[in-house]
């Protein structure tokens, strides 16, 4: 039950949340989608995710259902974290912005700074998927980001066999976001911690475990 100590058999995914388009649905897609997989979830978002879920509401309900406050900023010097320990962070959806400040050790969001410390000390593993379209890809720092990602053991749901890229603003209106790839890595995530070469354990061209 929410609010109840955390057992071992009980993991904790810690969900990042940037502002980019299907950002509404985190929580019917997601949230209760893992919930229901017997996984807590502890939400932080990014101050622009922040804004747009404040003012429409969504933060409430998505404390509601997790029964965890939602993050977004920093808390005080020798303030008690409002989140139990994570199993596992999953950055979802991720802006190109959020991507790119992960991949040069950029930390200066409180969802960048939780996330930056998973990849720097390669026990928490973390799940990204890049809500990116074709142009933010063609850009020439981009396959560095991923490569400097994958090292790291990130787990990247990247491919257009769950998201192909448009050009901007061409996609069709309410795309829906990939979120049943974003489940199936994050369970082999918890299953299977650290990444560190290879294909990834999210990416949809590699083995079934």
């Amino acid at each position: 039950m929410p609010g109840d100590p955390v057992s071992e058999d009980e993991p904790v995914v810690g969900l990042v949340a940037c502002g980019v388009g299907g950002l509404d649905s985190v929580r019917e897609s997601f949230v209760v989608p893992a919930l229901e997989r017997g996984w807590r979830v502890a939400v932080t978002l990014t101050p622009t995710a922040g804004r747009w879920l404040t003012a429409s509401g969504e933060v409430a309900r998505l404390a509601r259902a997790t029964g965890l406050p939602v993050r977004v900023d920093p808390r005080s010097p020798g303030e008690r974290s409002p989140h139990p320990p994570v199993s596992c962070y999953v950055v979802a959806p991720a802006s190109a912005n959020t991507v790119a400040k992960l991949a040069l050790g950029i930390a200066d969001n409180q969802a960048l700074t939780t996330v930056g410390e998973a990849l720097g000390n390669r026990a928490t593993p973390v799940v990204v998927f890049p809500r990116v379209n074709a142009a933010h890809a063609r850009h020439p720092a981009w396959d560095g980001h991923l490569a400097a990602l994958r090292r790291a053991g990130v787990h990247l749901i990247h491919g257009p066999e769950v998201w192909e890229l448009h050009e901007p603003r061409q996609a069709s209106p309410g795309r829906a976001l990939p979120w049943s790839a974003v489940l199936t890595a994050t369970a082999r995530a918890l299953h299977h911690p650290i990444s560190a070469e290879g294909p990834q354990a999210d990416d949809p061209r590699a083995p079934a475990t």
